[in-house]
This record gives structure tokens, C-alpha cells and sequence, in this order.
């Protein structure tokens, strides 16, 4: 919890409603965003994303298996958050527990549609490899390695930048007449899949501050929130997920006004993040 003085609380409000925040950015604008790729050579990809002095690290691990009864045709993906106690004082010993269940959840109902994976924003069906008996479990997890504000929409960067880093082995599938058997895979150790990341979104935090709404929220600035809505966009503006935090209702017109803003300004994050991604790949 950010402790701040009466004046501390009105200043950053009455920046917020000029449009001029105590950082000197403007209400819809973001931090520098800087990206690392290949951070984890054991994983088939990973990242390192920067947004200010938030830091967060993803990284992706393939492995064969088994498609769900639901979900014959689809593959998996499972995400998962965890907190470094070094992150912020309040990760200290379980403080981080309830954070990190509350990210991921957010990030699977942004990302996979909910547990189901329906309406997922990242392809199942590309990572099935023999309908109803193999496919690719993708698990990916994130690390927050320092905090300071918007972490939902790090880490979601971060996820999008490593799949954009991920190989999925090529697999030979020998079939025997018997349908019933297990079909015989060989997966290879040279050649890779470069994984499509074409509709994978970023996320876009609105933050609430009295009338006005901000993007990328320091700490300070969460800590003077009503209420803040978190929207997944893809490069197609398709909203892929959107999920609420904060204890004060919104009027649906607030809503709608928030989707479109965050689709606008989603689009001017993705070509920076695209920008940040060539620069990291050419630096490899």
C-alpha cells in the first residue's frame, strides 16, 4: 500500500485532471518500453519487458500432450504468475499469493477467454498436432521481478513478446492402421515453428482517477483509484477479453467510452511494442 500525504493525493488528482501527471506524461500516454528476448535459453521462448521501473520476465515451455474430451481439435495453454519477494515491500512472505492468483486469472480471462479457453485471443487449434489424441501444452509463466504500477499489461506485453520468441519443434506423426492406437511422434531437435502471434493482444488498463481515466498507472496513481478496467486488444482491434478491479460501479456509457479509448490508444502501443520487438531481434 502507497502511504501519501493529503497534498500528495490532491497534486497527483489535479494533474491527472489537467492532463498533466506528476511524471510529466500525459493522461493516455505510456511510460519508455524497452524488450530483451532470449532471457531463458532453457525455454522454447522467453522476455524481458521494461514499462518504467516495472520489470517482468515470461517465458514459454512446450510439451506434448493430450487434447481435452471438450476440445478434441484445440491444444492447451495454461499461465501462470508468480511475484519476486524483492519485487515491492508488500511481496514480502505470502503477501505476493494473493496477487499472483489475482494476475493470473486476469491474464487467462484476457487471454484464454476464462479456464474454458473458449474465445481464446491465442489460437488453440495451432498447437494440435492429431486431433483428439496430441497435441502442444503451451505453459507460460510470468515473474515480476520489480513493481512499480500497471503489472497486468507488463506481463501481458511480456507474454506476446515471448511467443513472438517461441519455436514450436516440428513433429512427424506415423499413424497405424489401427485408428484406435496411440499415433508414434517424432519431435525434432533442429527444426522449429515460428509461433503465429498475429492476434495475440496486449492488455490496456484504464485507471479511473475521479472523472478522468489514465493508462499506465504508477502506484501512486492506482492507490487514488475508483476503479479500473482492463481491455484486451489485438492489431485487428478485436477486443479478445476485459476484466474489472475496484470496488466502484460504472455507468455502461463509462464502459463503452473506456473500450473505445483503450482500442485507440491500443493500437499506438502495439506498434511501439513491434518497434521494441525488431530492435531486440536484431540486437540477438
Amino acid at each position: 500500500m502507497v502511504g501519501l500525504s493529503e497534498g500528495e493525493k490532491h497534486f497527483i488528482r489535479g494533474g491527472i485532471s489537467q492532463d498533466l501527471r506528476a511524471d510529466g506524461r500525459r493522461r493516455l500516454q505510456f511510460r519508455a518500453v524497452s524488450v530483451e528476448t532470449g532471457v531463458i535459453p532453457q525455454a522454447n521462448g522467453s522476455a524481458r519487458v521494461r514499462l518504467g521501473a516495472t520489470e517482468v520476465i515470461a517465458s514459454v515451455k512446450a510439451e506434448l500432450g493430450k487434447p481435452s474430451i471438450l476440445h478434441p481439435d484445440k491444444g492447451k495453454v495454461s499461465i501462470f504468475v508468480d511475484c519476486s519477494p524483492t519485487a515491492a515491500p508488500m511481496f514480502e512472505g505470502r503477501g505476493s499469493e494473493e496477487l499472483s492468483t489475482e494476475l493470473s486469472v486476469a491474464l487467462q480471462r484476457c487471454l484464454l477467454g476464462g479456464k474454458s479457453g473458449a474465445g481464446a485471443a491465442i489460437d488453440l487449434s495451432s498447437l494440435i498436432v492429431v486431433d483428439g489424441k496430441v497435441c502442444w501444452d503451451l505453459y507460460i509463466d510470468g515473474l515480476v521481478v520489480s513493481s512499480d504500477g500497471n503489472l497486468l499489461d507488463a506481463l501481458a506485453s511480456a507474454i506476446k513478446v515471448a511467443l513472438s520468441d517461441t519455436g514450436i519443434p516440428k513433429v512427424n506423426v506415423s499413424l497405424s492402421a489401427a485408428t484406435e492406437e496411440e499415433p508414434e511422434v517424432d519431435v525434432s531437435d533442429e527444426e522449429f515453428v515460428q509461433f503465429d502471434t498475429s492476434s495475440v493482444p496486449v492488455i490496456v488498463t484504464l485507471t479511473k482517477v475521479g472523472k478522468d481515466y489514465i493508462v499506465d498507472a504508477t502506484p501512486e496513481e492506482e492507490s487514488q483509484m475508483s476503479s479500473a478496467v482492463s481491455v484486451s486488444v489485438n492489431r485487428h482491434g478485436k477486443i479478445c477479453g476485459l476484466t474489472k478491479r475496484g470496488g466502484a460501479g460504472l455507468d455502461p456509457s463509462v464502459i463503452f467510452d473506456m473500450i473505445s479509448v483503450a482500442k485507440h490508444v491500443s493500437q499506438q502501443f502495439l506498434s511501439l511494442l513491434d518497434s521494441e520487438i525488431a530492435s531486440a531481434e536484431a540486437a540477438e
